[in-house]
C-alpha cells in the first residue's frame, strides 16, 4: 500500500493540463494503486494524478462509499463523450481539504475512458457518478472546482479555504507542541 501526499491548493501542478498516457504499462498501473490507495486513506470518491503531483492523465473513483469500496473506476485518458440536463451538488475536493461548494454540472455523461489493462470502456452516468466523473476529468485538464464558480462565490470561497489552511496549520502547530512536550516531560 503506497499512500502519496495529495497536492494542495495553490499549487500550480493543480492548474496544469495533463499529458495522454501513451502505453499503459506497470508505470501506470503502479500509478493507479497509488492513487486509489490515496484515494481510500484520504478517504474521497476521487482523485486525480495531479493531485499527488503527477501530470499524467489519469483518476480513480469509487462512489460507493468508505464502507463498501465497491465500485472502483480507473480512468486512463478519459473523455466525455456526451452530456445532459442540469444538476448542482455540493462537491468537496482533497486538494481544498473542508471546503465545500455548491457547483453546477451536467446530470448526465457518458464516459469513454482506458481501464488498468489499456481496454477502452464507457461509462453511462448521472447524478453522484456524473458529477465525480466531471470533477476529476477537470483536474486532468487543469480546471478546479472553484473555476466553476461565478467570481464573488470563487471569492468567497478562496476566503473560506484561506481561513481553512490556517486552522489546520494551528492545529498541526498544537499537536507538535503536545508531541514535543510529552517528549520533554513538560
Amino acid at each position: 500500500m503506497t499512500v502519496r501526499e495529495i497536492v494542495l491548493y495553490p499549487n500550480d501542478v493543480l492548474t496544469t493540463p495533463t499529458e495522454p498516457v501513451a502505453e499503459v504499462d506497470d508505470e501506470i498501473r503502479q500509478l493507479v494503486r497509488d492513487l486509489v490507495d490515496t484515494m481510500y486513506d484520504a478517504p474521497g470518491v476521487g482523485l486525480a494524478a495531479p493531485q499527488i503531483g503527477v501530470l499524467k492523465r489519469v483518476a480513480v473513483i469509487d462512489v460507493s462509499g468508505p464502507e463498501e469500496r465497491s465500485d472502483l473506476k480507473v480512468l486512463i485518458n478519459p473523455q466525455i463523450i456526451d452530456r445532459k440536463g442540469a444538476i448542482t451538488w455540493e462537491e468537496g475536493c482533497l486538494s481544498f481539504p473542508r471546503l465545500y461548494e455548491k457547483i453546477d454540472r451536467a446530470h448526465d455523461v457518458v464516459i469513454r475512458a482506458l481501464n488498468e489493462h489499456g481496454e477502452t470502456y464507457e461509462i453511462e452516468a448521472s447524478e453522484l457518478l456524473a458529477v465525480a466523473l466531471q470533477h476529476e476529468i477537470d483536474h486532468l485538464d487543469g480546471v478546479l472546482f472553484i473555476d466553476r464558480m461565478s467570481h464573488l462565490k470563487r471569492r468567497r470561497a478562496l476566503k473560506k479555504y484561506k481561513k481553512i489552511l490556517e486552522d489546520l496549520e494551528n492545529d498541526e502547530e498544537s499537536e507538535d507542541a503536545s508531541f514535543t512536550s510529552g517528549l520533554t516531560g513538560e
